[in-house]
């Protein structure tokens, strides 16, 4: 009897044990995590930090490439003797700009990875996002073209990297021509063209010279879809084609939508030559295959990388200049590579900037003064403005066609549900009478399934098509209030309404002119209508405008969003309304489907304008490094619209005078970043020292995430040799220095000059200086609080040289308080 309860007991006990185990484990979700562990990546073995001196890397030598062995195997020893076998799954070794790995395991094993000797820094994936031709017109680079032989010669020499969703290489913006040779060496540059579904051997050329893929971290946390997660560097979404497009298209490329052509696109360097880094899925992006193409990328030796991706939030946990990211940044600036980053569409709120770091130049996007205006003809002679790129009603917009509210073509008896999407925005043509609507102007309106996000304007184009109307009209509702509309093109006649006080004046007319029975319903339409031509340019009014998606400053160095002593964003450049390449099956946007050029907004299509610029530069400059041409994009930017006004900001629902956190040091001027005649340069040492003088900052952090230790920090983060001031807590006074190079071929006599920022009293030594060329000069900056402000302030060193070059550093103070008792 006691043997046989004792039995049962143990039984029990193990099930229980079992249960607990297995709870555990079904608890325990695995995520990927980054590591980065002691010792030197190949790129600055021993040391060494060949991209600072002009040095170009050595990653092929049989020592990189014993080194590199050597890494891989130490990262798998270490997780075979410290993880359970099972519970992991490696998917990348980084062993080219950083040394570490990343994993896909459980947070319990992650733990035991912090724990473990050698492991520097473990940091859970965030995720990547994308940060979603006239624009060469208005930046004046036929002008720069000019000086670097015209459009067939500007960029050549130059490989942008781009790290994105990949490339369509059949778009002609990317056609190789045999017949214009490629004459620059590109003898630097080692790169790869994978293979794949829709990518087949030959899609590279002499303007697409490699093309990779990177899928191990989507595969590991996402099941992915074989119609669109193509496991090759083609881009099934159409971002990363638009992005390398604007930046290095190919010159005079036709933009033809739905027959109707647009103009002519080109990129900034349209002699550029692309390498391509697919890291983000239609399905799922992670930071691991990001960091893994930034790592691969520059050991290829692209010159530039552009990052229109990204995390879309900042760290939870630590520094935001020291999270894995932002420190493989940091590490590719250290190897030579100019990083360019979209800086976020998070505004206009302050703060939301997701560009951090002073080693990589962060955009914001502003517009043109291009626009697409869309008319709306009333019977009664009232016009209408609205959004919308398509042809006009048949007759040219001059014939009038009976208007519908889609509420009044309802069938009465239908058997559908009576929600929005089947009853007033047009989701669903089997909702409607076609005796009614067939060969009319319906009018949809803005409801539940839009505010949502489950209607589309595709599923309002297919009802038209389907019922033989003739054209449709989406306004607003009075229940959401005006709504953002952007350009899209349109199959059938169509136009956006996105204010309320317009949509009143469509409504009135339309209530006007109908008949209505005792029950509601319509007898008589006698409303009429017409849609104009929304396909015709208009350039006119303020330009730029910072658009109010553009993630604004001020910087921060923590998840509280303490300020940092850095301007970001960093540049202006255009962001609103871009026409670029498209990829056709574009399977995150249904509306663009089977289109070959897309207008998009975003800082994503900002930030390729500054990397072909950036190109321009170090086509002209070629022994620049990376700050030096940060420098010079900075100190000759424009704070001034087309009219000669201060630059404005859009902001929740009105304009105002923008600020360094609205478009950092300007709008980009091409033409006069190409000689700006003084530039003030950073090198990694510098960084070091700046990340080391951060307030209350552990030197053991910094070693933790970089590697390195605080053997010197600066007086002031301030002082860190940036072509701009920021200073976030100023009390009483502070003395800063900037040390300025002249890049120019004569030796140059500058006069200092100084608006400063309200409430402070602001010195410059010495007064004026000669530089000769390749000299440097220090520049003292002694600024006094006079009178503290409640807010940000803001000034301006101007530094004006006897051979016309003008040199701009942006200043920008934050009084300190003292602390009541």
């Amino acid at each position: 009897m006691g043997g046989g309860f004792d039995i049962i007991a143990s039984l029990q006990f193990m099930l229980l044990l079992f249960y607990v185990n297995f709870a555990a484990c079904v608890a325990e979700e695995r995520a990927i995590y980054l590591v980065l562990m002691e010792g030197d990546p190949v790129a600055f073995h021993r040391g060494s930090s060949p991209g600072e001196n002009g040095r170009r890397l050595e990653l092929n030598s049989e020592v990189s490439e014993a080194h590199a062995k050597h890494l891989v195997d130490s990262h798998d020893q270490l997780l075979q003797n410290t993880l359970e076998s099972g519970r992991y799954n490696k998917l990348y070794s980084f062993k080219h700009i950083v040394n570490g790995f990343a994993v896909h395991t459980t947070p319990s094993q992650a733990r035991r990875l912090r724990d473990a000797s050698g492991v520097r820094l473990v940091e859970r994936d965030r995720g990547a996002k994308l940060m979603t031709t006239y624009t060469p017109q208005f930046l004046d680079l036929p002008e720069v073209w000019t000086k670097e032989g015209g459009d067939k010669s500007a960029g050549e020499g130059i490989v942008i990297g781009f790290i994105d969703t990949g490339i369509n290489p059949c778009h002609p913006s990317f056609a190789y021509d045999p017949m214009k040779l490629f004459t620059s060496n590109i003898s630097h540059f080692s790169g790869a063209c994978e293979t794949g579904p829709q990518f087949p051997a030959g899609s590279c050329n002499g303007k697409l010279v490699s093309a990779r893929f990177f899928s191990a971290g989507a595969q590991a946390v996402a099941t992915l879809n074989t119609s669109v997660d193509f496991l090759s560097p083609f881009d099934a979404v159409g971002h990363g084609s638009h992005v390398a497009s604007t930046a290095a298209g190919n010159t005079g490329v036709s933009v033809l939508v739905n027959g109707f052509l647009y103009g002519r696109a080109s990129g900034m360097a349209p002699r550029a030559q692309i390498a391509v880094y697919k890291a983000v899925y239609p399905t799922v992006g992670t930071l691991t295959d990001v960091v893994s193409a930034i790592d691969q990328a520059t050991k290829d030796e692209v010159d530039i990388i552009t990052l229109s991706v990204g995390p879309d939030e900042p760290p939870e946990d630590k520094f935001t200049f020291l999270n894995v990211f932002d420190i493989v940044m940091l590490s590719a600036r250290r190897a030579g590579v100019f990083v360019v980053q979209a800086a976020g569409n998070h505004g206009p709120a302050p703060s939301t900037v997701l560009s951090y770091s002073p080693w990589a130049v962060g955009v914001a996007a502003s517009g043109t003064d291009r626009t697409y205006p869309g008319s709306l003809l009333l019977g009664n002679g009232q016009k209408v403005g609205g959004v919308g790129l398509s042809g006009p009603t048949l007759g040219d917009g001059l014939s009038q066609y009976k208007l519908v509210l889609a509420k009044d073509a309802v069938k009465i008896n239908g058997t559908f549900p009576r929600t929005p999407q089947y009853i007033e925005e047009c989701q669903f043509p089997e909702a409607l009478d076609r005796n009614v609507v067939l060969g009319s102007v319906i009018i949809c309106t803005f409801s539940d399934g839009f505010y949502n996000g489950t209607s589309t304007l595709t599923a309002i184009v297919d009802t038209a098509r389907i019922l033989g109307i003739m054209g449709f009209i989406l306004v607003a509702n009075p229940t959401y209030g005006d709504f953002i509309a952007e350009p899209i093109p349109f199959a059938v006649p169509g136009i956006m309404i996105p204010s309320v006080a317009d949509a009143k004046v469509i409504s009135q007319y339309y209530e006007q002119q109908i008949q209505r029975d005792g029950r509601g319903f319509v007898t008589k339409f006698g409303a009429r209508a017409a849609i104009g031509d929304g396909r015709v340019s208009s350039f006119k009014g303020q330009a730029p405008i910072v658009s109010r998606f553009s993630a604004r400053g001020p910087d921060f160095i923590d998840i509280d969003k303490n300020p940092a002593d850095i301007l970001k964003p960093d540049i202006l450049a255009p962001g609103h309304q871009v026409w670029a390449a498209w990829s056709p099956i574009s399977a995150l946007e249904p509306t663009l489907e089977g289109y070959n050029f897309a207008l998009l907004s975003g800082t994503s299509m900002a930030t390729p304008h500054i990397a072909g610029i950036a190109a321009l530069i170090k086509q002209y400059n070629p022994l620049w490094t990376p700050s030096m041409i940060a420098s010079a994009i900075s100190t000759t930017a424009n704070k001034y619209d087309t009219s000669g006004e201060h630059i404005m900001a859009e902001g929740s629902d009105n304009l105002y005078p923008s600020t360094p956190f609205d478009f950092g040091a300007g709008l980009v001027s091409p033409t006069r970043a190409l000689d700006p005649g003084l530039v003030l340069s950073s090198g990694y040492d510098d960084y070091i020292s700046f990340l080391c003088s951060l307030p209350n900052m552990d030197p053991a952090i910094v070693k933790n995430s970089t590697g390195e230790l605080c053997n010197h920090s600066l007086s002031h983060p301030a002082n860190l040799n940036l072509p701009s001031v920021t200073i976030s807590s100023l009390a009483g006074a502070q003395l800063l220095r900037r040390t300025v190079k002249n890049v120019g071929l004569k030796p140059e006599k500058y006069l200092c000059s100084v608006m400063p920022p309200n409430g402070t009293l602001v010195s410059l030594n010495p007064p004026w200086f000669t530089i000769a060329p390749q000299g440097t000069q220090d520049l003292d900056i002694q600024i006094n609080v006079t009178k503290a402000m409640n807010n940000w302030s803001f000034g301006e060193i101007v530094l004006t040289g006897s051979l016309n070059h003008i040199v701009r550093i942006t200043l920008s103070v934050l009084f300190q308080y003292p602390h009541e008792n």
